[in-house]
């Protein structure tokens, strides 16, 4: 059975609308031989607790695919040997003030706990910051052939500064799509979805 890990973004959850869209796609939809497995687990605020969890998933289900966005797409491009998808990458979220700050935050979607909120403080962001400055350690020559970087051009949060930096460790790995930061239903339609049946691995 093929499977799909899918990372989301920044007080996101597993229980997002691309989670839906994409089960329905790869599973519902899908005839038998081209169905996927899609894993979308709710990550933990703090890196230091998220990151030890996403990788030994990631080993555990050896997916075919990790799709993430933002956030998720941070912690997908370090999942090094895998073939990745990274949609509006958040390279640097511990620089973005106005989203990543000490304080209570409101999850934006349903968590399998139950939790509707969250608290950041300054540890939290510290422990960003240690893994931004080493996020793209570790990237090799084979390892560049492997991740996909989709920008929207309409991404006024990120996409500007975030896909030269791309390029520079995946020269050639990226895409600009018509959209904005956050995937809304059309653009998993209409730029996602017909991405991911083109690499041919699921």
């Amino acid at each position: 059975m093929k499977r799909i890990l899918y990372l989301h973004g920044f007080a996101s959850s597993g229980a997002s609308g691309t989670v839906e869209l994409l089960r329905r796609e790869f599973w519902e939809r899908a005839e038998p031989a081209h169905r996927a497995v899609v894993t979308a687990p709710d990550i933990p605020v703090d890196p230091l607790e998220a990151w030890p969890m996403l990788e030994a998933l990631a080993y555990e289900e050896m997916p075919d695919l990790i799709v993430g966005t933002s956030m998720g797409a941070w912690y997908a491009q370090q999942l090094h040997g895998f073939l990745r998808i990274c949609v509006n990458p958040s390279f640097w979220l511990s620089k973005k003030y106005d989203i990543l700050h000490v304080g209570k935050h409101k999850w934006l979607n349903r968590r399998k706990d139950g939790a509707t909120e969250f608290h950041v403080k300054k540890e939290t962001i510290e422990h960003f910051q240690e893994m931004e400055a080493h996020q793209f350690d570790g990237v090799t020559d084979d390892d560049r052939t492997l991740c996909y970087g989709l920008f929207g051009d309409e991404d006024t949060l990120l996409s500007a500064e975030t896909r030269p930096v791309f390029e520079q460790h995946y020269p050639g790995m990226s895409r600009t799509f018509a959209g904005g930061h956050r995937l809304n239903a059309d653009a998993v339609a209409r730029v996602l979805l017909p991405f991911i049946k083109s690499l041919n691995v699921i």
